[in-house]
């Protein structure tokens, strides 16, 4: 912190010291001793007011091995799950039982990139642009009319700092004019509850990655070139450029000619199959993916006699149609993936059925409630319904997981995030204090909390941070992961890691009226509000 010209402030501030760097460990900062009768300012108050005399070192608040417990195996509950109540698995299969290489990502856009050139007649210029693997994240929020790919919190809030057109961030302050001097992002504009508003859509599949990073170069493209054009055309024309790779077939192909390049831990999936079937339980697949590409994907991963594994199989359903539509019928595919006429009046084992809806599906299985526990990588698509609507129990594939747990696990992590802990309950207790002294100390810390957050961001990604997270409130994506699974975990093979009559429990977290009583923000001193006896002269 630097030194102010003041005395007594510059002596605070070299008390309360720097963890920015969360390299070194905070430097413990005692109680100043007074003299004689000379009373303490209100700095030295508040600093005296915390445990142990005053604030302890960073690390000193860090238990001992704190940092190696997140492990990326682990399978992380919201509410609480008896897998002995658990009769039914069912699976999504890309993304689920199917986890792709990264590779894949990159065909996706090179190919999308050059439908839009050459379909659309987009400029030559914009095939310079080579696929950013890390430029996007999963779960951001798209501005259909003025181009801006952004990051949005549980409470409809941009995050200052994530807010990008093209691929060059937009300041802060012009980020308020163009909406109208909020960050807020009105109910009737946001993304809807399948995450396609009229203005404004959320990207929640882990393969609209390409689609984000396809749409901020293209951007990019007009804008440092000065060329006139409509952020509402471009849009519609990447999506359906993405669509197109999709609907001809293309990832399918790239994936069934070259099955050990893009499939990832195939050996996994089929033991937990394997696992669950010896244990007596039945298993479904419904997916939206064709009969051929599952069966390819699948006899790789697990043989030949993968459909032994499952009660019933259902590709192209049309999820999440399918679980909503009451109409559209069952059809069977005979052994060379025709379609068959007669009326399915049920769904039997070594079969395979195409489209269909849930309302068919309950009727003819009987598979209700809770013992049904569903597994799926698309919040919207594979999840939502199935709670809300049917009482399913939900499970979450989030590969991001691991790479999340590995920064969260790091030292330079936890010595970040504990001063900032503290550091927000030491502006808490200082702002109750007018004096000059204390208002300059304020502006420091508040300058100094905002370069940590900064930094505990750009751990994550650069542009766009976590996940889970923006800078103290959770994500648009989170509220969702929360609202919509009881479980979430990085991959299927986390479920190896567990009995089958395990109980998943949810961790009490403190509601904000509760935090002073929780023990992380009694030893970082982040009481959540002030003593009342130090407000008493704010009216």
């Amino acid at each position: 912190m630097e030194q102010h010209s003041s005395s007594r402030v510059g002596e605070a501030s070299l008390r309360v010291g720097k963890c920015i760097s969360a390299v070194q460990l905070q430097p413990s900062l005692t109680c100043p001793r007074t003299e004689g009768n000379v009373p303490l300012s209100p700095i030295d108050t508040v600093l005296c007011s915390y445990p142990s005399q005053g604030i302890r070192g960073c690390g000193d608040l860090i238990p001992p091995g704190a940092c190696n417990l997140l492990n990326s195996s682990t399978i992380y509950a919201n509410n609480e799950v008896d897998l002995s109540e658990v009769d039914i698995y069912g699976f999504d299969y890309d993304y689920t039982l199917a986890l792709y290489s990264n590779a894949l990502n990159a065909l996706i856009y090179n190919t999308a990139r050059n439908f839009l050139i050459e379909h659309f007649k987009y400029p030559e210029g914009i095939r310079k642009y080579d696929y950013l693997p890390n430029f996007a994240v999963r779960g951001l929020h798209y501005d259909i009319q003025k181009g801006l790919l952004m990051k949005i919190d549980a409470f409809h809030y941009i995050q200052p700092g994530t807010v990008y057109r093209g691929l060059s961030p937009v300041p802060d302050e012009h980020v308020l004019e163009l909406f109208g001097g909020t960050y807020h992002i009105p109910l009737q504009q946001d993304s809807g509850f399948y995450g396609k508003g009229p203005k404004v859509k959320q990207f929640m599949d882990i393969f609209s990655i390409p689609e984000m990073t396809l749409l901020a170069v293209a951007n990019d493209f007009f804008i440092t070139n000065d060329i006139e054009y409509d952020p509402v055309h471009l849009f519609k024309d990447v999506s359906e450029a993405i669509g197109m790779v999709h609907l001809k077939g293309y990832m399918y192909k790239w994936i069934m000619q070259d099955l050990d390049k893009f499939i990832l831990r195939g050996e996994e999936t089929e033991a937990v199959l394997h696992r669950l079937v010896s244990h007596g339980k039945k298993l479904f697949l419904i997916t939206n993916s064709p009969f051929s590409f599952v069966d390819k994907g699948m006899t790789h991963m697990v043989g030949k006699d993968w459909r032994d594994f499952f009660d019933v199989v259902i590709v192209q359903a049309d999820k999440p149609h399918f679980f909503t539509d009451c109409i559209k019928p069952f059809r069977r595919l005979d052994g060379n993936g025709d379609l068959r006429w007669e009326k399915i009046k049920s769904l039997d084992k070594g079969q395979i059925y195409k489209q269909g809806n849930l309302f068919d599906f309950l009727r003819l299985t009987g598979w209700r409630g809770s013992k049904v526990l569903y597994f799926g990588d698309h919040l919207y698509s594979d999840l939502a319904d199935l709670m809300l609507r049917h009482g399913w129990r939900t499970a979450a594939i989030v590969p991001e997981l691991e790479q999340e747990t590995r920064v969260v696990s790091t030292s330079r992590y936890s010595l970040n995030l504990t001063w900032l802990q503290a550091l927000t309950g030491l502006m808490e207790r200082l702002q109750t204090y007018r004096d000059p002294e204390s208002k300059q100390i304020l502006q420091e810390w508040q300058k100094e909390r905002e370069e940590l957050r900064v930094m505990t961001k750009n751990m994550f990604n650069p542009q766009f941070g976590s996940i889970f997270r923006t800078c103290h409130n959770p994500t648009y994506f989170s509220r969702r992961l929360c609202r919509f699974s009881d479980v979430y975990m990085a991959s299927l093979s986390c479920l190896l890691n567990y009995d089958l009559s395990y109980i998943f429990y949810p961790r009490r977290t403190p509601l904000q009226h509760e935090a002073p009583l929780w023990m992380d923000q009694l030893c970082t001193g982040c009481m959540k509000t002030p003593f009342l006896e130090e407000m008493s002269h704010i009216r």
